[in-house]
């Protein structure tokens, strides 16, 4: 009488060639860097996968951030490099990018789900790169970066994000983040809260005499709020701080 057991194996030695053989074929063609990686991966204990994995992530984010650093050294921000960005996108709504063919006009409503790279267009791809590295620049620029902004005063950002949104702002360093429960009412009704799963977002960085960063800031938020985050209101504020280590 056979059992299931027996009957399993039986029927996997019969699909064993052809299985064998697709496999072969299959495995054929695949990058020769990914398929020593993946035999790497076969040969390391539960441990040393973890710390296999931690240091493939690790080199990807270094990659990243190198990448980052090199297009805001070529974005040379000043001033005036700032003041031409609002310029081109301050008090820009959802509807303006939409018309300059920057966004789809079938993506998630304001208060969905985070867009992404379907939802815009190449343009728009670009321009939400430009605000990323923009911001960064204003948060984090110095000289090592391209960035003359001569800082004289010491403020704090604090930002309200939706934690599965949060990671539209990861490109962030030198931050502090706090789990927060939120409340927000839409009159309209499109889209409420109700002690919403938020992380709050503080970076310290230094404005200029003539106060050029702040406004730099909203208008960056404002388009990666637009192009990705997709909230109906990111909240975000900036306040003087008397006291700091950040200026000296």
């Amino acid at each position: 009488m056979p059992t299931i057991e027996s009957i399993v194996r039986s029927i996997q030695r019969e699909l064993s060639p052809a299985f064998e053989e697709r496999l072969r074929a299959a495995l054929a063609t695949q990058d020769r860097e990914w398929l020593i990686d993946q035999i790497v991966r076969l040969t390391l204990d539960a441990h040393s996968l973890v710390e296999f994995d931690r240091a493939v992530e690790l080199a990807a984010k270094d990659a990243v951030r190198a990448d980052r650093l090199a297009r805001v050294r070529a974005l040379a921000v000043t001033p005036q490099v700032v003041a031409a960005f609002r310029t081109a996108w301050a008090g820009r709504s959802r509807d303006d990018l939409v018309a300059r063919g920057l966004l789809h006009d079938g993506a998630p409503d304001k208060g969905g789900p985070a867009l992404g790279a379907p939802d815009r267009t190449p343009a728009g791809e670009d321009l939400l790169e430009e605000a990323k590295d923009l911001l960064f620049a204003l948060l984090f620029g110095d000289g090592g970066t391209g960035t003359a902004l001569v800082r004289t005063a010491a403020e704090l950002l604090t930002l309200a994000v939706p934690r599965g949104k949060a990671g539209a702002l990861d490109f962030l360093r030198a931050s502090t983040e706090t789990v927060a429960a939120g409340t927000w009412q839409d009159l309209t009704g499109a889209a409420s809260d109700d002690r919403a799963d938020n992380l709050l977002i503080d970076v310290q960085y230094g404005e200029t005499a003539d106060e050029v960063v702040g406004p730099g800031i909203i208008a960056t938020l404002a388009i990666i709020n637009h192009l990705e985050i997709n909230e109906q209101a990111l909240y975000a504020r900036m306040i003087n701080i008397e006291d700091s280590t950040l200026i000296s």
